[in-house]
């Protein structure tokens, strides 16, 4: 009995450490569009068996990253830049909500983590697209947690991950990331203060931002 118990913790780890890695692959699209998903070749370098790869795969096609298809496999979804529409409407929504209870609902620890993220950005505001992009990623995903909401975190790291793939796609033809990534700060700054309404506020405009951004380049 005590071998099963303790074995399941260790299951759960394995399984979110393959979907952590599997995930942020995926969003980053270091595996393409359409791409198939070689499980044994994943099982290999991740050094797990194949319970977990098939759980996070499980959990990654929920949240539309992969697609499984009878006799022929798992792939990489394809990116359709005619659902920004779709999933611009959801953040524009959800975010600003988030960003407000963040503000509001912040621990005193959530408030230095997030200081210590702001003064990284504030230092650093530069390198390639595709750095800058994982530094907004950090970003949203800190500001989601704070809300203290698991319901919530996981929708808005759901459809922020969706609008990551589709930035991938115009990452060599866009200008102006840095800028964008900047944006952060006075949004951290409106958290950490506790001031919701101008976190919401700023939250908003960068979803706004995003979108107008990519519409551009379309």
């Amino acid at each position: 009995m005590n071998a099963r118990v303790n074995d399941v913790p260790a299951a759960i780890s394995l399984t979110e450490q393959a979907y952590a890695v599997l995930r942020d692959r995926l969003v980053m699209l270091e595996i393409k569009p359409g791409e198939p998903i070689n499980e044994d070749r994943l099982r290999t370098e991740l050094g797990v068996g194949r319970t977990p790869i098939r759980e996070a795969l499980k959990r990654l096609e929920q949240e539309r990253l992969v697609v499984a298809f009878p006799r022929r496999g798992t792939f990489a979804t394809d990116v359709n830049i005619s659902d920004l529409s779709h999933i611009s409407e959801v953040r524009r929504t959800l975010e600003p909500l988030a960003a407000a209870a963040a503000a509001e609902r912040a621990t005193g620890e959530d408030r230095a983590r997030l200081t210590d993220l702001r003064s990284q950005l504030d230092t650093t505001p530069t390198g390639s697209n595709t750095e800058l992009l994982r530094a907004d990623v950090g970003v949203h995903r800190a500001i989601y947690g704070c809300v203290h909401n698991p319901f919530l975190e996981d929708t808005l790291i759901s459809y922020d991950n969706l609008a990551t793939r589709i930035w991938c796609v115009f990452l060599p033809r866009l200008s102006g990331m840095a800028g964008h990534v900047d944006e952060h700060v006075p949004l951290l700054t409106a958290i950490i203060d506790g001031d919701a309404k101008k976190a919401g506020e700023l939250a908003s405009q960068h979803v706004v931002g995003f979108e107008r951004a990519i519409r551009a380049l379309i």
